[in-house]
């Protein structure tokens, strides 16, 4: 008898040793849990898009298939969100930022309000690139760059804030490149295509995959573009290129730092490696899902994963820019 129980004991001690940690106890961390991402923008743009495919098809990806929500908490060209994702959300991996391309400038400039360090978010990576361009409405006889030069009344574009890439772009294209214009702003992208269907505005400047529906439809045309390309553009005017003063090719190739980050993806400080490296390695797969690449194509929107590390790099490299070039950009990009 005596043989028999010792027998059990050694049996279930080899099951708890070999089995239970990692088999009948452990349950993935992310089995039966919401995780939020917290759009920066305005329903219906191309960011808003974005987040919305991929909280469709990420949950595929990670561990335990939890349910992906977005919600959308716009302002500030996305600094309302970067504040919130560093201070308030907790640092467990449910709480993700989608922020926009631009942000990096927020903390160059030293901008009121600004209370989080890029440098320190737990920064999953961006789910594309994105070529920043100038659309003009194709019934107007403005066909190129050279057109718009030329132009002897204020061209009137539409922005949503003078934090965004609409304004900020916009901007340097009229004081470099010698577009006279006017800005006039509304409260999302959504909105500013509305006003050019109403032909309120003749153009706005933005992502070209946030502007390629409508350049489908006929409603407008592309005649200039920022250093980062993206299928459909390739052939258009670079900015910098046309420009002939020395430090405004500085600046713009200063400003198309963000376009190599695109549609970027942070969380707060803090989160545990494991569970980054969960998030991390889904976005690496996602990009690569047929389906997820079929709605993307929808939508109009291109996907192409940059890992976190080059996120950060990229960060890293134009937080450090010359001081005679910061010094010109902030004569013009303003929050």
């Amino acid at each position: 008898m005596k043989k028999k129980v010792l027998c059990l004991v050694i049996a279930f001690f080899f099951l708890f040793v070999f089995i239970s940690p990692k088999g009948l106890l452990a349950a993935p961390y992310y089995e039966g849990k919401v995780i939020k991402i917290i759009s920066g923008h305005e329903a219906g743009g191309g960011y808003d898009r974005m987040a919305r495919i991929l909280a469709k098809h990420l949950p595929k990806y990670i561990p335990g298939k939890p349910t992906i929500v977005v919600e959308n908490m716009p302002g500030a060209g996305s600094l309302i969100a970067a504040n919130y994702i560093y201070n308030q959300a907790k640092p467990d991996g449910l709480t993700i930022g989608s922020l926009d391309r631009g942000i990096g400038a927020a903390q160059l400039l030293k901008v009121e309000g600004l209370k989080f360090d890029l440098l320190k978010f737990a920064w999953i990576g961006s789910a594309s690139v994105e070529c920043t361009s100038l659309a003009i409405r194709s019934d107007l006889p403005y066909k190129t760059i050279g057109d718009l030069q030329k132009a002897r009344d204020p061209i009137p574009l539409g922005h949503t804030g003078p934090a965004t890439t609409s304004y900020q772009y916009a901007t340097l294209v009229g004081v470099y490149l010698g577009v006279p214009m006017k800005l006039v702003s509304y409260l999302s992208s959504s909105a500013v295509m509305l006003a050019i269907e109403r032909k309120e505005v003749d153009g706005r400047a933005g992502a070209y995959t946030s502007i390629l529906p409508f350049i489908k439809r006929g409603l407008v045309h592309v005649v200039l573009r920022g250093r980062v390309a993206e299928t459909g553009a390739e052939q258009l005017p670079i900015d910098e290129h046309l420009c002939t003063d020395p430090v405004g090719k500085k600046v713009f190739n200063m400003r198309s730092a963000g376009d190599y980050i695109g549609r970027p993806y942070a969380a707060p400080p803090g989160i545990p490696a494991e569970v980054m490296n969960q998030l991390r390695d889904a976005f690496a797969k996602v990009g690569k899902d047929p389906e997820l690449k079929e709605d993307a194509k929808k939508s109009s929107l291109e996907v192409s994963y940059v890992p976190a590390d080059e996120v950060l790099k990229v960060l890293k490299n134009f937080l450090n820019e010359s001081p005679d070039v910061v010094k010109e950009f902030a004569k013009y990009v303003k929050f």
